[in-house]
């Protein structure tokens, strides 16, 4: 798809909700890149079909097939490589990678996690925000380090917590939010946008206030990323 364009790789373990709005971004012409591949660690993800129905290529390394992680990373570095991104793009990857994966990509390695980091690293975020009594939520895309969900972030987008929430109904509403500001942060990398300094992204040589996220006491509703 585009292979002349820029190209990313993006990596995948599930359904590819993420991967589909990319491959939407990509067609209407929002997102000025080329899939280069999809590549799953999980043979039956969802997403690799998604991949094939727009005419991807698809790999699938499986993580049970290497008896020690550094095998697994190493052989996802080689099948990477061998397409040539610019930019590699966890999707919803489900398996955390070893230090020298994640160095070998370095400033080059981007992730979308559904919390408004600091807050909610990790698993289980939406429950654990309707157990803190947050009254808001959202989505955050991130540089990928060796702190799980704790890069540099990129830009963030909010959605409030409203009465009667639950855990999915919170997700959908924060998955629509991911939707968004995941082509739109791909197209700033790869036009050469960004730029980390001292831990911060900075956008067109500009620190973004509270990595693109408008304080929450201002918002009303849906709260849009600023820049």
């Amino acid at each position: 798809m585009n292979e002349t364009r820029d190209g990313i790789v993006v990596l995948v373990s599930g359904r590819g909700s993420n991967l589909q709005a990319l491959i939407d971004a990509v067609r209407d012409g929002r997102l000025p890149a080329g899939i280069r591949a999809v590549i799953s660690n999980e043979p039956g993800a969802p997403a690799l079909a998604r991949a094939r129905t727009a005419g991807i290529a698809v790999h699938v390394i499986s993580h049970r097939d290497f008896p020690a992680r550094e095998q697994f990373d190493r052989a996802l570095i080689q099948r990477i490589d061998a397409c040539q991104p610019r930019l590699v793009v966890l999707a919803g990857f489900m398996r955390i990678l070893g230090p020298n994966f994640i160095d070998h990509y370095a400033g080059r390695l981007i992730n979308i996690h559904p919390s408004l980091l600091p807050a909610f690293p990790g698993l289980d975020t939406h429950a654990r925000a309707l157990q803190s009594g947050a009254k808001f939520h959202g989505a955050s895309v991130h540089f990928v380090t060796h702190e799980v969900d704790g890069g540099p972030v990129i830009v963030q987008a909010a959605v409030p917590v409203l009465p009667g929430d639950t855990p999915d109904i919170l997700a959908e509403r924060v998955l629509a939010e991911e939707h968004r500001i995941y082509p739109l942060a791909i197209g700033w990398f790869l036009a050469g946008r960004l730029a980390v300094a001292g831990g911060r992204v900075r956008l067109d040589g500009e620190e973004r206030p509270e990595q693109g996220l408008t304080r929450p006491e201002t918002a009303s509703h849906n709260v849009p990323e600023t820049g």
